[in-house]
């Protein structure tokens, strides 16, 4: 992509009133715009990120043997009747009244809508398990949005729910779902912390919050300096009480975001909602359930408040919205020849299968390299006046600020080797 035909509106200055890191370089990098308060247009660089971290998500929740499906926003408010939802949930709730007088929501989630699709297609033990996930746009009347994307009022969530005939089947599927949430989050550059948590609203008997700590987070977790095992803030366990498991460190107190919960919900809504099925004996018997849910875009601010420093964001390279970014410094006599060796590469590393950002705009070196480090694309390569008389360019790690000339000649195979893995930005 050409940085000249994309829309990329970079910021010097943060925005008034904007705190969280991860806020300030959501907008100053062109990822998102404000439209009003909790509300938030994805531009097309945090657009490719979204899309990134969801490719991830597409892949780990197809390994674990779910099936995606796309629910309707609009739910009917009678759905949330049957589980005594519409109370407990409503002052969240988006409801309205149609124009054929039917009252309705904008889904918060879809417990109630997922339970009522599965019994009416699955009526047999031979028919179950079932998983099934989609990526949705989810819809709450939050009072207090804070920290952008973080807690808005339209967000993006991956959420995910199981159906098995008995307890050992949903113990399965939702180890399977934890071990995919594990591989998400670590191929998204995050180290989470897993604790056991309480189920609230969403009912069942067992489930695990998946946090990161963050200065942006809204919950508090325990960690032992000693074994590292992490609890929640509960009952008589706090800060300065011994760890239970180890017995020798003191719990010491983390601000933590939560990215994903997961749950066992058991039968909460397929009693509720008559979803059951026909045992080997003819018995009528309620769907036991699992949901599993992340929040896709909370996931976007976490990256960046784990992986920026001053100048801007540090981008794993997994989730970056372009391996390379191309600055050609364009200058004097040899203006021409910069220019057309950065169209080579571009073309040349674009047809390799790499996705390619190349900075041809009429700017100053300065604006240049500081927005490169503000969009913190994990890999740039420089062409300069000085270092192209002597036949090279330079590759720069944005992510340990490493740099290395290499022959103008044999660049794309050494970056290749680099976006590979196989080699690093030593000689």
């Amino acid at each position: 992509m050409l940085w000249s035909r994309y829309f990329l509106p970079t910021l010097k200055e943060t925005p008034i009133g904007v705190e969280a890191m991860s806020h300030q370089y959501l907008l100053r990098a062109g990822l998102v715009h404000m439209l009003t308060s909790g509300v938030y247009s994805y531009l097309p660089l945090g657009l490719k990120v979204l899309r990134r971290i969801e490719h991830i998500i597409r892949e780990e929740m197809n390994r674990a043997g779910a099936v995606e499906l796309f629910l309707p926003c609009l739910q009917p408010i009678e759905l949330w009747k049957q589980t005594g939802r519409d109370e407990v949930l409503k002052d969240v709730l988006i409801r309205f009244t149609d124009n054929r007088g039917r009252a309705m929501c904008l889904g918060p989630t879809h417990e109630e809508v997922i339970t009522d699709l599965v019994k009416n297609y699955v009526q047999s033990y031979r028919q179950l398990p079932v998983v099934l996930y989609q990526i949705q746009t989810k819809f709450r009347d939050e009072l207090r949005t804070r920290f952008g994307i973080v807690r808005a009022c339209e967000f993006i969530m991956k959420d995910a729910y199981s159906f098995d005939r008995d307890p050992e089947g949903l113990k399965k599927n939702y180890r399977l779902m934890y071990e995919a949430y594990q591989n998400i989050f670590r191929r998204c550059g995050l180290d989470a912390v897993i604790i056991e948590a309480d189920s609230g609203a969403m009912g069942g008997d067992t489930s695990h919050e998946f946090l990161v700590t963050a200065p942006i987070g809204e919950d508090t977790i325990l960690r032992c300096p000693s074994c590292q095992s992490c609890c929640s803030v509960s009952g008589d366990r706090g800060e300065g009480a011994k760890c239970s498991k180890c017995r020798q460190g003191v719990l010491k107190g983390e601000v933590a975001i939560e990215l994903g919960h997961i749950f066992q919900l058991g039968t909460k809504y397929s009693q509720a909602q008559h979803a059951q099925f026909l045992d080997e004996d003819g018995k009528q018997k309620p769907m036991i359930m699992g949901c599993y849910g992340i929040g896709v875009s909370r996931v976007i601010a976490a990256i960046i408040e784990k992986h920026h420093d001053e100048r801007g964001i540090r981008w794993p390279h997994e989730v970056a919205p372009f391996d390379v970014t191309i600055v050609p410094l364009p200058a004097g006599t040899e203006a021409a020849e910069i220019m057309d060796l950065a169209n080579r590469y571009y073309k040349d590393l674009t047809t390799a299968g790499y996705d390619i950002l190349l900075d041809d705009r009429p700017e100053t070196a300065g604006v240049k390299f500081n927005d490169a480090d503000l969009i913190g694309i994990p890999v740039r390569i420089i062409i300069g006046k000085r270092n192209l008389a002597d036949g090279k360019v330079e590759i720069k790690d944005r992510r340990t600020n490493e740099a290395l000339l290499v022959d103008k000649n044999t660049l794309p195979r050494k970056l290749s080797e680099i976006l590979k893995g196989t080699s690093c930005l030593k000689n």
